[in-house]
């Protein structure tokens, strides 16, 4: 493992130096004011020297001390951050649980650093998200991931677009129970949620695809280990997001993440080392329609950690603690621009980053968008892979049970999760495929999947989010429902219906999005249904795209005809050899597109007549 170098605050001149002074005195005197311990108890940062904070801490505080000595106010989240870090909280959080109390709001905020999500209303209830470096977990993992779920939650989990699992309905009493069952499990929640770098996401065929260019495995987990034994990586502006793409074909949508290290062949000649290199991108936040753009710099994949490290101090140092709408490192990007950012990232570093022309890499391998289900062999002669096809991420802990058990006895022990919300059962012998698929069969999956449900994805939705405004799960799968017994497609569909703004279901980079919204059925708009906004065109990797909107305020029991009426004008209109979906829309605008579903809708039968 190569170690990140950590280099210190820039030095402060006389009037930053006495305006820290006073803001560490005037925090201690709150902190002793309320019975807590002076900036230096255990766990946190103590002045040093002329009142100017050392510590793991200190990056954070000195950060929000510049905000304040300009005059700016620092958001609640910040404050709550700097009064008690949450991971010096877990002794309340247990306090709590022992009273059958759920969290305040800022006590929500800081519990979340533990794993823990308080999701009323949806639910009177917490939420549980894992932490899984690169999805991949073993056949006991996930067998006691399911005996907790059992236990302490409501009996099934959930698969997220991060290759992640969720734990729901979780009483109070029940939160310190499950979390510290996870670390007995060797899974660690810590800094799932929040202000923290979130699950780390890698190629869910890593080590066993022939066509990959690197196993993203070990960076992903030598990046994952280092994130969770530094507190200094907790508490950031923001949430934080990492992907490793091993250059397989399964994607791993890294190019929607924070930081993207693409794995690519370097050519010779071009003043490096020729060989597999990780390509770095920066600034994916699909949510804020942007995706992330190569550097230019190409990283060697023992030095990734190290790289990563630098990036975020550097977004320690610089970002937003004002405005949480502002305060995500695209932001920052956005303000310094990426040469600025880069340079900074280099002094952090100690050393020079390495630039390479576009022309010194070459092309990588094409996605295949149903990758991720079905058979496919192995690069381990007589070995293969099954990919198996979940609805919309649901697993009841049954299943969970009967997939660690054909893992265990049929696999090679290994489940691995992906960021399309299914999952793959690895080392599956020729001679075993057809007991495998039985028994898969038997728990009610399958390992196939229509070119709808391949690329189906919902967040959680309004039975268990509390920001979510729509039944996204339950309308996704009345989507897929509703085409496949009406269209026949030949090409991948990929359909993302997400419940809020925080685009968890990444709606902007689906061929078909759509994000929640309350529509009005009366002209006062006082009555209210659930119902999506529905966007076009959206893409990823060589196709990258975000969305168009296409339809506003649609309610969700007109989604399912809607979007039959845009296949089928797809259908009939595409080019051939048959054109994708997603090139069929770049090549229309908006307006052209809804004539053409227009013209299609009126040879749909109606919903009564359909039904």
């Amino acid at each position: 493992m190569t170690t990140p170098a950590t280099m210190g605050p820039a030095p402060f001149d006389d009037e930053q130096k006495r305006y820290l002074e006073g803001f560490v005195s005037g925090v201690n005197a709150a902190r002793i004011a309320r019975g807590a311990g002076p900036l230096g108890a255990i766990g946190a940062t103590k002045p040093a020297g002329p009142g100017v904070p050392t510590g793991p801490d200190a990056p954070h505080l000195i950060a929000q001390a510049k905000v304040e000595a300009a005059g700016r106010k620092l958001a609640a989240q910040e404050i709550a951050k700097r009064d008690e870090h949450p991971l010096d909280a877990y002794l309340r959080l247990k306090t709590d649980a022992r009273a059958g109390k759920f969290p305040k709001p800022m006590d929500d905020f800081r519990w979340r650093f533990h794993g823990l999500f308080y999701v009323a209303p949806a639910q009177d209830s917490f939420m549980c998200r894992l932490k899984i470096p690169n999805g991949i977990v073993s056949h006991w993992q996930f067998r006691a991931v399911a005996d907790l779920a059992r236990r302490f939650g409501g009996g099934y989990t959930h698969v997220t677009t991060r290759a992640n699992l969720q734990i729901r309905e979780i009483p109070a009493a029940a939160g310190p129970d499950l979390i510290e069952g996870l670390y007995a499990a060797g899974l660690a929640p810590k800094g799932s949620g929040s202000d923290n770098i979130r699950n780390v996401t890698g190629s869910a065929t890593a080590g066993i695809d022939p066509r990959e260019l690197l196993d993203t495995r070990p960076h992903a987990i030598d990046w994952h280990q280092h994130v969770i034994n530094s507190r200094t990586l907790m508490g950031l502006p923001r949430k934080f997001n990492v992907a490793f793409d091993g250059g397989g074909p399964i994607p791993v949508l890294e190019d929607t993440n924070d930081i993207a290290f693409q794995a690519v062949a370097v050519k010779d000649g071009f003043g490096v080392e020729p060989g597999i290199w990780y390509r770095l991108a920066l600034g994916g936040i699909t949510g804020h329609k942007d995706f992330a753009r190569d550097t230019g710099v190409v990283v060697r994949p023992d030095e990734a950690t190290a790289v990563a490290d630098a990036i975020v101090r550097v977004y320690i140092d610089h970002g937003d603690r004002t405005d949480r709408k502002k305060a995500r490192f695209k932001y920052v990007l956005d303000t310094f621009g990426f040469d600025k950012v880069l340079s900074l990232t280099e002094e952090k570093l100690g050393r020079p980053l390495l630039r390479v022309p576009t022309q010194a890499v070459a092309p990588r391998e094409n996605h295949d968008r149903f990758g991720h289900v079905g058979v496919h062999p192995q690069a381990q002669p007589g070995l293969n892979w099954i990919g198996v096809v979940l609805p919309v991420g649901k697993l009841t802990c049954a299943q969970m049970d009967a997939i660690a058990a054909i893992a265990q006895e049929l696999g090679d022990g290994d489940i691995r999760l992906t960021v399309w919300q299914n999952l793959l059962i690895s080392g599956v012998a020729d001679d075993k495929l057809d007991a495998a698929l039985a028994r898969i069969a038997a728990i009610g999956l399958s390992h196939e999947a229509t070119s709808v449900r391949a690329g189906l994805v919902a967040c959680t939705g309004n039975r268990g989010c509390k920001f979510a405004s729509a039944d996204t799960k339950g309308h996704a799968l009345q989507i897929a429902d509703w085409l496949d017994a009406r269209v026949a497609l030949d090409q991948p569909l990929n359909i993302h219906v997400t419940g809020c703004h925080h685009s968890c279901a990444q709606h902007y980079i689906g061929d078909i999005g759509l994000i929640s919204t309350r529509v009005a059925i009366d002209p006062d708009g006082e009555d209210t249904v659930e119902g999506y906004h529905i966007l076009v065109g959206g893409g990823f990797g060589s196709d990258a795209a975000i969305a168009r909107e296409i339809y506003a305020s649609v309610p969700a029991t007109d989604c399912p005809a809607q979007i039959e009426a845009l296949v089928r004008a797809y259908l009939v209109h595409r080019a051939g050899p048959p054109e994708s979906f997603h090139a069929f829309t770049a090549r229309h605008d908006v307006e052209t597109l809804k004539r053409l579903a227009a013209r299609a809708s009126e040879t749909l039968p109606t919903r009564e007549a359909a039904e």
